[in-house]
């Protein structure tokens, strides 16, 4: 794949729908489990804001690295590994991109493995390290103007 342009209006909606999906996480109770737990409406929601943030912030990573870098993945783990090696992410923003990679698949694909109280400390303690990353990886793309295509 060759290297192109990463897309201004791709950048836009993926962080627009990541930080959207955060802030309907924040404004669930997530400061007592009890609370948040006693109302299953309220675990379904947190999952599906979780579920849909990780895979805006994994969808702008994997866009890229495709266009940017002409580096396709297949993997959403992988993604996070790529934008290391690009110098998109740290050593530390690619660990936890790869473990919310993890949580992602585990809600997808394993889904009757992952409990609510699961949900509800992967909502209320991981969160701000979904914004970290997808902060750092908005930084780095605002350091790059010359690979982003605007649609000016």
């Amino acid at each position: 794949m060759t290297p192109s342009r990463i897309r201004g209006d791709v950048i836009a909606a993926r962080v627009a729908w990541a930080r959207d999906m955060i802030a309907g996480l924040r404004a669930l109770p997530l400061n007592d489990e009890a609370t948040f737990l006693a109302a299953p409406a309220t675990v379904a929601a947190a999952e599906s804001y979780l579920r849909r943030a990780l895979e805006a912030v994994l969808d702008l990573g994997r866009h890229v690295l495709a266009k940017g870098f002409g580096r396709p993945v297949v993997e959403y783990k992988e993604i996070a590994t790529r934008l290391a090696e690009c110098g998109v992410l740290g050593a530390e923003e690619a660990t936890l991109l790869r473990d919310m990679a993890g949580y992602r698949n585990r809600m997808v694909h394993f889904y009757d493995e992952v409990g609510a109280s699961e949900i509800f400390a992967l909502a209320a303690g991981r969160i701000v390290e979904v914004e970290r990353v997808l902060d750092v990886m908005v930084a780095w793309i605002g350091t790059h103007p010359e690979l982003v295509e605007r649609g000016d």
